[in-house]
């Protein structure tokens, strides 16, 4: 599970084992969403925030920080995921705890 980010507590990665489309998961005390990037001719047209089966979704203003952070890091957490799952490289862990504005 490569963890990529943690803002305000929540911690941002990867399964391992991810398929398309490229998204990521949020997690924060047990709860969890994962969020879906559609990407056309290299642009972000649209990010979903999606439940995951059999998991409390995150809400109220965890909801709302990830949701920021996805729009603000968008195109940083495209690029860690075609890093890692496309060129099998390392990525770097990144620790966030002041509020995005």
């Amino acid at each position: 599970m490569p963890k990529i980010f943690e803002y305000l507590g929540i911690l941002i990665f990867f399964y391992s084992n991810e398929h398309e489309p490229i998204h990521v998961h949020g997690k924060y005390d047990g709860f969890e969403s994962k969020a879906e990037f559609y990407i056309v001719d290299g642009e972000i047209i649209e990010i979903k925030i999606k439940s995951i089966k059999d998991r409390q979704p995150l809400s109220g203003n965890k909801l709302k920080d990830f949701k920021v952070f996805l729009e603000k890091y968008a195109d940083k957490i495209v690029q860690k995921w075609i890093d890692y799952f496309v060129y099998h490289k390392d990525i770097e862990f990144e620790k966030i705890n002041t509020r995005i504005r």
